[in-house]
């Protein structure tokens, strides 16, 4: 898969996150069904751990963290993009 190919997948996960989740900041609960976590438990405590493979952060007033769609689609394409590239070796 070409770096073009990559981006072009990464724009079409963000544009596909955007429709299903309607806003490009996802919640908790949003990332749990995006990245296949068992539990929005399990979310925290792979952000507590320093295991989580997207960049969250706090919002004033708000209780929880949050993650950009856009962030969510740059790792889910470097991930299929780095998975081709083993499977092809």
């Amino acid at each position: 898969m070409s770096e073009l190919e990559k981006q072009a997948l990464a724009e079409q996960l963000h544009a596909d996150l955007l429709s299903l989740y309607g806003s490009p900041v996802l919640t908790l609960k949003d990332l749990q069904k995006a990245l296949h976590y068992r539990s929005v438990a399990a979310v925290k405590q792979a952000i507590i751990r320093n295991t989580f493979p997207v960049h969250t952060f706090l919002m004033p007033n708000r209780r929880d963290r949050f993650a950009l769609a856009k962030d969510v689609a740059n790792y889910l394409a470097e991930k299929a993009f780095n998975e081709g590239d083993e499977i092809a070796k």
